[in-house]
């Protein structure tokens, strides 16, 4: 019997299906997230209300687009419109329309509102479908570096913008003197004397803007550090009175001058030079916070901070988590987060009452090998006395086996989602500038990742909700 092949026809015109949705498969990802999108709420979206100019797309369709490109690795505003040609899905979300661009940029930049208003959206939808329970949350909060849409070799550090300045104005004086000389040697072609001194005026100007805003950044560290220098001489002084021997050095008291190092991007100013990777390389990046709720494995709160590290990022990350999503009880996070003031700024009212949240921070380091005597059944560990510390407090509460057992979690619940943004998602870059405009896009992507998820935990089908 001869071979039989499939006939592969391009120039007979095709009759499409009626249904540009018949397009893609029934359980695709499409069509979940114009079925989420069409029951958000779009109070907030900004739309030219005087009807003036050319008509307006949607503003469903553009933020569902938003959504569907982030959810699917295209992230700049130029891919997404190229899409809108070449992708199967976009031209179904789309119904085969193709804003530019400009459109989807400017329509990303000016709807902070509702970006946000849209991810409590999705949070009440994932409780409606009874994939996130009200109330009474664990949450595992973490942070990761993303870089931000400037390079580092685009910074100068403090000590270098004075030695610049001081060779620009060295340059300058050069420059006068060579114009009052009647027979100095000539310039090259295209360069003339006040150009010159121009350029390096207006260079210099730039680089006493960043040594001021170096100088500012320092105050404000010198302003938290201060507050923290005082918290720790205190308890020092309280553990002497009660005849508490106390170990170590007296603490330093900070600098409030700026440090050498300290660094200004001109690009992208609101970031920072930090630790990127494993700790052996440096990146211009955000701190990007999230906490994520241990069961569904959805953000349910997430933030932007300039801090290279985590200690004052707990109380924020917290407080992005949305009232709709209900109480916290329990949070789990690593030692780079736990200090005192901010356990106590967590678990305490300012009336000295609980909060009703438990904090579960490690603070002494562990191995990850189980030796014989972790096998080993033991009863659980006595209560510390009254007036221990925080830190005795929270040794303590993780060596109970409600505690073992909660933070175990932490590990394979947020980690494994930030490893999904930057390696399945491929976010791994900031492609808006500044600290507000970035925020925006970690909503965005937060948003993309919990729509994805359920998709994923309603095993692809449709949503079926009443309206």
């Amino acid at each position: 019997m001869a071979a039989r092949f499939v006939c592969i026809d391009r120039d007979t015109p095709l009759l499409l299906p009626p249904d540009m949705r018949d397009w893609v498969p029934a359980n695709h990802l499409v069509h979940f997230i114009l079925d989420a999108v069409d029951v958000l709420d779009l109070r907030q979206v900004q739309v030219n209300t005087r009807g003036t100019g050319d008509k307006q797309y949607p503003p469903r369709m553009l933020l569902a687009a938003l959504i569907y490109s982030y959810a699917t690795g295209v992230f700049g505003s130029r891919r997404i419109e190229s899409s809108t040609y070449d992708s199967v899905p976009m031209r179904v979300l789309t119904a085969d329309t193709h804003p530019d661009h400009d459109t989807l940029c400017t329509f990303r930049r000016k709807n902070q509102a509702l970006l946000t208003e849209s991810f409590v959206g999705v949070l009440q939808l994932a409780q409606q479908l009874k994939l996130l329970k009200f109330g009474q949350l664990t949450v595992a909060a973490d942070g990761t570096k993303v870089q931000a849409n400037a390079s580092k070799h685009s910074a100068v550090s403090y000590a270098r913008a004075g030695k610049m300045m001081e060779q620009l104005e060295l340059e300058v004086q050069q420059l006068l003197a060579k114009a009052e000389a009647a027979d100095s040697a000539p310039l090259r072609e295209g360069l003339t004397i006040p150009e010159e001194i121009t350029r390096r005026q207006e260079r210099q100007a730039a680089l006493a803007r960043a040594r001021a805003e170096i100088e500012a950044r320092a105050h404000a560290r010198y302003a938290a550090k201060l507050a923290e220098h005082k918290e720790k001489l205190a308890e020092r002084a309280a553990k002497k009175e009660s005849g508490q021997r106390v170990g170590g050095q007296e603490p330093k008291a900070p600098n409030p001058e700026p440090e050498a190092k300290d660094q200004y991007n001109f690009t992208d100013p609101e970031s920072r030079i930090m630790k990127a990777g494993n700790g052996n390389h440096f990146e211009q990046s955000y701190n990007a916070q999230a906490a994520v709720e241990v069961e569904s494995r959805l953000i349910v709160g997430q933030c932007v901070s300039v801090a290279p590290n985590d200690k004052q990022e707990l109380e924020p990350t917290l407080n992005s988590i949305p009232p709709e999503a209900g109480d916290v009880s329990a949070v789990l996070v690593d030692s780079g987060y736990f200090s005192e003031r901010a356990v106590r700024q967590v678990e305490e009212n300012p009336e000295g009452g609980s909060t009703g949240t438990k904090v579960y921070a490690a603070v002494e380091k562990t191995g990850h090998h189980r030796s014989v005597a972790d096998l080993e059944i033991r009863s659980e560990p006595e209560a510390p006395p009254p007036g221990a510390s925080v830190k005795e407090v929270m040794s303590h509460r993780l060596r109970t086996s409600e505690g073992k057992a909660l933070y175990k979690l932490r590990q394979q619940t947020v980690e494994p989602i930030f490893g999904i943004i930057k390696s399945v998602l491929g976010f791994r870059q900031f492609h808006l500038r500044g600290r507000e405009k970035v925020s925006l896009e970690w909503t965005l992507v937060g948003l993309a990742y919990n729509l994805k998820r359920l998709h994923r935990l309603s095993g692809g089908l449709k949503l079926a909700l009443g309206t």
